[in-house]
């Protein structure tokens, strides 16, 4: 009556992780949380407190009243908040509240009217820009 019709592959393991790349899977640091040192994600990050230290992870988004003090590395992100720090990312969004405050690395990107960036812009070639994932896969590591 309430099977499921995943495969064993696909369900979460101990790790939390579905399968070998955490598909489906996300990590949300809320508002009432500030994280001193590095953060790495093989999933979806959802960032609504306060990080001090560098943020490696596929796709990022990060609530208006985020701070994160550190570089940002991801295939994608939709920043809101505020990042003092360079940011490598495939793709970015800047949303009307964000700030930030370093150098950004991107193959494309979108600054919504109000969006403020205040360092270098450097737009990279689709090809190099695969050397920015930020947490290799397994397969990869192998």
């Amino acid at each position: 009556m309430f099977s499921s019709n995943k495969s064993r592959d696909e369900r979460p393991s101990a790790s939390g992780q579905a399968g070998s790349r955490g598909r489906g899977m996300f990590s949300v640091i809320g508002p009432d949380m500030a994280v001193t040192g590095d953060v790495r994600a093989t999933a979806d990050l959802h960032i609504d407190g306060n990080i001090e230290g560098d943020v490696h992870c596929g796709n990022l988004v990060q609530g208006s009243e985020s701070r994160i003090v550190g570089g940002v590395t991801a295939d994608t992100a939709r920043i809101a908040g505020t990042i003092e720090g360079s940011v490598r990312v495939r793709h970015l969004t800047v949303e009307r509240s964000a700030k930030i405050i370093g150098d950004v690395e991107y193959a494309d990107i979108t600054i919504e009217n109000g969006g403020h960036v205040d360092g270098r812009l450097k737009r990279t070639a689709e090809p190099a820009a695969a050397g920015l994932h930020a947490v290799p896969t397994q397969e990869q590591a192998a």
